[in-house]
């Protein structure tokens, strides 16, 4: 019991200690780790923590998954100070909050946002967070930075954002955000950083925002603002980098953005803004980027756009500017990317432009600019893309050209150049594009060409160009389109051009070029587009042309060409106008007269004795061969055709689930003779046609094309793999029923698939929206597992060989079926398995050019293809072709824009995936590129890609929204 004395003595200490703490505080200051607990302001951080404690464990509870879970092991007990991703004031209570990229999954409904009133920092990015921001978040009236990007946030932003004062950073980017953005913005008064990009936000920019004077990073791109933008951004006088781009921003540019003399970067690209640009833009001197690009501005370009020398990337293409070219790009020796094109611009490009250095990338086309090329090539090292197209340009091209070694693309075409193609462009080793049409050049092409190994496109069409077409054209292997019309070619086509076995596009037109047409144009597979029109060709069309199975528009007109035309569909269904005056044309071709006997044989009057011979003895002998080799004694009559079939004698053969044998007669009225009105697809390989059946059932009849010859090549290997085809059982293969020959033609019986090819409902408006993210994913897998079975569960491995979406069916239930075998091959281990070259141009593995030698990974490849069309909505083409690393690299993904957003690359015609499709999709993707990947033993297997189809997706590294191809592309390793 305390004495008398006692007492006052205790409270005397009492007023005493309270005096020094308010007099030296920081004397009594314990260390956030200290053990000490005594007295009301410790009492007070033990409590305060405790309530932080259970609010954090409650939110984590609350989280969807075992990975989540997992992350926050150290979150227990009631001191959240040590635990992961929490880090505490003097006070012992929570300041700093961050976990990004740590894949938490769940949403902030349960996160007690006023349990946390010192808080600073709240970083949650590049997680897996979805639902709605709460609106108590506006109770973290201390925080300083907000971070939740990369997230699947949706609904608005709360207006009792405005709410939170003291807050320097707001970054709620790439998520699903909709709504306006509120005006209570403007209370953000201490802001630095306001990141909204990628969002649905809509309506217009708050007046408000000027409020924000401290802000330096605004970025509102990819979103759908609207109205325009308002003048009172001008007040935000420390931004150094403004992207509004990406929007339905209208009206003209307000001249108050002329006050922001800080800025480094300026993006207003793909709005719709109009009007000239104001005067004051010549204050912002200190622009790195500045894209103005796919607009409607008018007027002129702002005249001192470059006066501080600072402009790295300049883009104002596609809008409405008129006027010189500012005087001041000359001071740009900075200068990387340039695109003016498809204005009204003037000028003269000798002395309008510097010297560049450092330019990659500049597109001058479509304006009204004149001058010559008289710049200083040698320092353009870096340059790999000289757009100057339809312009005025004058002079020659100039020998120094070729000093650009990175140059990859020359676009000169439609303007008014002279002199020739000189001889130093092939020099040129990395050009893919070549574009000279629509000039005054005279000469002849350089042999130096063949130098171009790289070359996928030549137009040298509508020039005065001479003497004989080039035989080193035929070595410039990658050509995918040679243009030489219009000129004043002499001489006879050159037969190398029969060597460019990926050429798409072949128009020699309207020269002076003789002779007869060289049969090596039969070898040209991939040809779509012909033209021949307007020569002096002559004699017959090879019987090779029947090779041509791609070919679409066709053009042999005003040329003396005689006899039958080829019996393919390229042929038969052009029109009268491809084949009127020549000489004496006949078929089966509108306006053309049929070829009989008789008319034939007066033909071949004129050909020489020893071709007479090869004409009638080759097909004869031919014939002979191909019923030595598949005649089998019938019981039923010794006329009746020889087929082989399942689970019967090699004389016949029946569909399942019936027991007649179905004759030739039969196909053959089913089909109505093979009538072009039962075709219903072609292949590399043959035609395919509907048949039903007498027993009701339809089936798909593809009847081969016959060799030059008239003959099958390496029939005895073709009848066992044929023997082989039928006993394959998988549901993601189409079923083979039969195979029949006779001397007039062969033809397979398959099952027949509704829905047709995939590229025939991915190129349909109305079957690709159909066709939904799940059913694509299905496709995806069933073309995987048939591969797998080919490779891994048959003895010997089929290689299929021509994997593509014309290849690939689909049933009534959008289900896989591979087919078209014409070009499969037996595997064997005892052999080196070298092949001639087979496939579909565009899904070929790379190897294929180099070695011709076929394995299980050239499937793989295919199936990469084929997998990134399935997501795509399209071929790949623009995007493989960028991956351009050479065969047997590291990786083919050197050269690709490793930042461009996966969201901009999938089909657009159907809504952007959700999880867990998204998950899907993204995973899928990854499993294409590994596919895709330059060297063959760096492919995974295709059991490696079925196995990984069937398991669990993994979860989204970040926000659907935000991946790039960057975060997709594989580690290269070598799985043999």
């Amino acid at each position: 019991m305390m004495s008398l004395l006692q007492k006052p003595v205790s409270k005397f200490l009492q007023v005493l200690f309270f005096l020094l703490i308010m007099c030296f505080p920081s004397f009594f200051a314990f260390p956030p780790n200290s053990s000490a607990t005594s007295f009301g302001a410790a009492k007070y951080a033990v409590a305060e923590g405790n309530n932080e404690a259970e609010a954090l464990l409650k939110w984590k509870a609350s989280l969807d998954d075992n990975h989540s879970q997992s992350v926050l092991s150290s979150w227990v007990g009631s001191s959240p100070c040590k635990w992961l991703g929490i880090t505490c004031d003097n006070s012992g209570s929570v300041a700093y909050f961050s976990l990004p990229h740590f894949g938490l999954r769940g949403t902030l409904q349960s996160f007690n946002f006023s349990s946390f009133p010192n808080l600073l920092t709240l970083n949650l990015w590049n997680n897996s967070l979805y639902g709605t921001i709460p609106s108590q978040i506006s109770n973290l009236t201390k925080i300083t930075k907000l971070d939740l990007s990369d997230n699947l946030f949706t609904r608005n932003i709360p207006l009792e954002i405005g709410l939170l004062e003291s807050l320097i950073h707001l970054d709620l980017s790439s998520n699903n955000l909709t709504g306006q953005i509120p005006s209570s913005i403007g209370n953000l008064r201490n802001l630095s950083i306001l990141l909204f990009w990628s969002n649905k936000l809509s309506g217009s920019i708050p007046f408000s925002i000027g409020n924000l004077r401290n802000v330096y990073l605004l970025y509102f791109w990819d979103n759908k603002l609207s109205g325009s933008i308002p003048s009172s951004i001008g007040n935000m006088t420390m931004l150094t980098r403004l992207d509004l781009s990406t929007n339905n921003l209208s009206a003209s540019v307000p001249r108050e953005i002329g006050q922001l003399e800080s800025l480094v970067e300026l993006s207003l690209s793909f709005n719709n803004l109009h009007g000239s640009l104001p005067p004051e833009m010549n204050n912002l001197t200190h622009l790195k980027i500045l894209h103005l690009f796919s607009n409607n501005f008018t007027g002129h370009l702002p005249r001192d756009l470059c006066l501080g020398g600072l402009l790295v990337n300049f883009s104002a293409g596609h809008n409405h500017f008129s006027g010189p070219i500012p005087k001041s790009l000359q001071n740009c020796t900075r200068l990387f990317r340039v695109r003016l094109e498809w204005n009204q611009l003037t000028g003269n490009i000798s002395e309008d432009f510097g010297l560049y250095p450092n330019l990659n990338y500049v597109d001058l086309s479509h304006n009204d600019l004149s001058g010559e090329l008289t710049w200083k090539w040698g320092g353009f090292h870096n340059l790999a893309s000289l757009k100057l197209s339809n312009n005025n340009i004058t002079g020659e091209i100039p020998s120094e050209l070729g000093k650009a070694t990175g140059l990859q693309m020359i676009d000169l075409s439609s303007n008014l150049l002279k002199g020739t193609v000189p001889k130093e462009l092939g020099q040129l080793k990395a050009l893919y594009n070549l574009t000279l049409h629509n000039n005054h050049l005279f000469g002849v092409v350089p042999f130096e060409i063949q130098m171009l190994s790289q070359l996928g496109a030549l137009n040298l069409a509508f020039n005065n160009l001479g003497g004989s077409i080039p035989k080193q054209l035929g070595q410039c292997s990658n050509l995918l389109q040679l243009d030489l019309s219009h000129n004043k070619f002499t001489g006879s086509i050159p037969s190398e051009i029969g060597f460019l076995h990926f050429l798409g596009d072949l128009d020699l037109s309207g020269n002076l070029l003789a002779g007869e047409i060289p049969s090596q144009i039969g070898q040209l597979k991939q040809l779509e587009t012909m033209n021949l029109s307007h020569n002096k060709l002559s004699g017959f069309i090879p019987t090779a042309f029947v090779d041509l199975v791609s070919l679409t528009t066709l053009d042999i007109s005003y040329n003396e060409l005689e006899g039958p035309i080829p019996k393919i569909k390229g042929f038969n269904e052009a029109p009268f106008e491809a084949f009127m005056n020549n000489s004496g044309l006949c078929g089966n071709a509108s306006g053309l007269k049929p070829c009989t006997l008789l008319t034939f044989s007066s033909k071949l009057a004129k050909r020489k004795s020893n071709k007479i011979v090869i004409l009638i003895l080759v097909p004869l002998l031919g014939s002979l061969l191909l019923l030595g080799c598949l005649y089998f004694p019938n019981r039923k009559s010794r006329e009746r055709i020889s087929c082989l079939g399942e689970r019967q004698s090699p004389h016949s053969f029946v569909v399942w689930g019936h027991e007649e044998e179905i004759l030739h007669e039969t196909i053959i009225q089913a089909t109505n003779n093979f009538n072009f009105n039962n075709c219903i697809g072609k292949g590399g390989y043959g035609i395919v046609y509907q048949a039903m059946l007498p027993t009701g059932q339809v089936v798909a009849v593809k009847k081969l094309h016959p060799s030059r010859d008239g003959a099958l090549m390496n029939l005895k290997t073709f009848r066992n793999e044929i023997r082989m085809l039928i006993d394959i059982r998988h549901r993601n293969i189409v079923k083979l029923y039969g195979f029949c020959s006779l001397i007039e033609h062969s033809f397979l019986v398959y099952e027949f698939i509704e829905r047709g090819s995939l590229k025939m409902n991915l190129s349909s408006e109305e079957q690709a929206m159909d066709l939904d993210w799940n059913r694509r994913l299905n496709v995806a897998k069933g073309v995987a597992n048939a591969l797998s079975y080919l490779h891994h569960d048959c003895s010997p491995p089929i290689i299929h060989r021509d994997i593509s979406s014309s290849n690939v069916l689909l049933d009534l239930e959008y289900e896989a079926h591979v087919s078209d075998f014409g070009t499969a091959r037996l595997l064997m281990p005892d052999s080196t398995n070298w092949t001639s070259f087979a496939g579909t141009f565009g899904y070929t593995a790379p190897e294929l050019a180099y070695t011709m030698r076929v394995n299980e990974k050239c499937d793989v490849y295919s199936f990469g293809v084929v997998t990134m069309e399935i997501i795509m909505g399209m071929h790949p083409g623009d995007l493989i072709s960028s991956l351009s690393a050479p065969a047997f690299s590291s990786s083919s993904f050197s050269q690709i824009n490793q930042h461009t957003l996966l969201k901009d690359v999938i089909d657009q015609r159907i809504p952007l995936p959700e999880n867990p499709v998204a998950e899907g999709v993204v995973y899928i993707i990854k499993i294409a590129f590994a596919c895709l990947l330059a060297i063959p033993q760096s492919r995974p297997t295709m059991r490696q890609v079925a196995s990984e189809l069937i398991a669990r997706w993994p979860p989204l590294p970040k926000s659907f929204s935000a991946i790039t191809l960057e975060d997709l592309m594989p580690q290269t390793t070598v799985t043999g």
